[in-house]
């Protein structure tokens, strides 16, 4: 379903002190976008039901909780029929280990970020996802040895006199 939302340059300063630290209380976000609290509460329940802001999460240390071994792994499928790319998918992201799965085009066919304890938790990972899987054709994986930068921040549009209005896909 795709909905669409008109977004000012208000609801740019709330995004962007949202993507900032969404910890903060109401009071503080609207204060630092320079709305009142209620027209900052109002306009994120907006922006979220909209689909604009998808969910909020804390971004933890995997270190600090004995996930220190991050994994990027690319999967090309041996077929690649819809039937069989859902399936696939379906797998990697009920699973607890894999933080990011996104299909791609133009090399393998799905590009993983596994977080894991160690390497035996990445290799019973493999064994979930990869080794029992019959239309798994290749696997290539990389393995992190620091960490420059975590998170999902994105770049938002300078606020200008025109509106912009933003066309949202939503999976319900």
């Amino acid at each position: 379903m795709t909905s669409s939302v008109t977004v000012d340059a208000i609801d740019l300063r709330l995004l962007a002190e949202l993507q900032q630290d969404a910890a903060r209380s109401n009071q503080a976000l609207s204060e630092a976008a320079h709305v009142s609290p209620a027209t900052g509460l109002r306009r994120i329940r907006r922006l979220a039901e909209a689909g604009v802001i998808e969910r909020t999460i804390a971004v933890l240390s995997p270190e600090a909780l004995g996930h220190g071994l991050t994994a990027i792994v690319e999967v090309t499928l041996d077929t690649q029929s819809a039937e069989r790319l859902a399936a696939f998918e379906a797998r990697a992201v009920a699973d607890a280990g894999v933080q990011q799965c996104y299909r791609t085009n133009g090399g393998p066919d799905f590009v993983l970020i596994a977080q894991v304890g160690d390497m035996p938790a990445y290799q019973a990972l493999a064994r979930r996802l990869f080794t029992d899987d019959a239309n798994v054709r290749n696997v290539r994986c990389f393995f992190s040895v620091h960490r420059a930068k975590a998170g999902l921040a994105i770049t938002l549009p300078a606020p200008g006199p025109a509106l912009l209005c933003v066309n949202v896909d939503r999976f319900d």
